[in-house]
């Protein structure tokens, strides 16, 4: 059988990823002096208290390559005939590179290494063709082809609750930061050829929520599957599916430490999957 491998900013829930037989190989988180395994030593809900009651800028790090070689090995020790790793985009972390290190060194079993060119549940949604695949009993370039047709096919856009993140990661000034608070201005990003690049913005919380449903709206019936992703904004989230109408499968999926070290909490947007 083949077996898919990702990392642990696909921000798939436990449930799924068990569900799926997906293997998850963490980065790590740096809070502080603390260092923590994502997913492992950290969970989202801790990480999220941890972060709006610090002062400290969450650091993120690639998985080194012998981390993904022992994932790999371990998978070939119980029989895996072939091993499809789909990662985070090769733009935005060096995970892609180390996964594909690591594959050059196995010798066992074939490993194909896929750049999602995306985060989060869209990346999420791309693991998940793969693995369906897997479950199917396709062979290795098979699989590898459900993830790769799901590239193009997969995105995600948030809207930040805030420009502070953006500036205590030096992406902003501080006097940018200052009257974009002031100001209640609150960025629209999404994913473009694997990068994070600005997609608009808004006023208010409100309007926030409103241009979600409206860029989905006008994405319409191309729609597959559709994920609202958030950062530590539950009741939001809930209510936002709530209003959507779709006739696409809508789940609510939370951001995890990867991503929302650099989001912030209370980000909320949507990952998806068109036709």
């Amino acid at each position: 059988m083949i077996r898919v491998v990702t990392d642990s900013a696909c921000d798939l829930s436990e449930e799924i990823v068990a569900a799926h037989d997906i293997e998850i190989v963490p980065l790590t988180i740096r809070l502080g002096e603390d260092t923590f395994l994502d997913r492992i030593e950290l969970s989202t809900p801790s990480f999220w208290r941890r972060m709006r009651s610090t002062e400290s800028l969450p650091e993120t790090s690639a998985p080194s390559a012998g981390q993904f070689l022992e994932a790999y090995e371990r998978l070939a020790s119980q029989d895996a005939d072939g091993i499809v790793v789909v990662s985070l985009s090769s733009r935005l972390s060096a995970t892609h590179q180390a996964a594909r290190v690591a594959s050059e060194q196995m010798v066992s079993i074939p490993v194909r290494v896929i750049d999602s060119m995306n985060a989060t549940t869209a990346l999420g949604f791309q693991v998940l063709e793969a693995a369906r695949a897997a479950a199917g009993g396709a062979d290795l370039e098979q699989v590898a082809g459900a993830a790769l047709d799901a590239v193009p096919k997969t995105n995600a856009f948030a809207v930040l609750d805030t420009l502070e993140f953006l500036r205590r990661g030096g992406r902003i000034g501080a006097a940018a930061a200052f009257f974009g608070t002031a100001l209640r201005i609150k960025p629209m990003i999404e994913l473009a050829g694997g990068a994070v690049i600005p997609a608009g913005r808004v006023r208010t919380r409100s309007k926030a929520l409103a241009a979600v449903a409206s860029r989905l709206a006008n994405i319409g019936p191309s729609l597959e599957e559709v994920a609202i992703i958030h950062a530590d904004a539950h009741e939001e989230a809930e209510r936002l599916a709530t209003r959507l109408e779709s006739s696409c499968p809508i789940s609510i999926a939370e951001i995890g430490p990867v991503i929302g070290a650099h989001t912030g909490p209370g980000t909320i947007g949507a990952a998806y999957r068109v036709r």
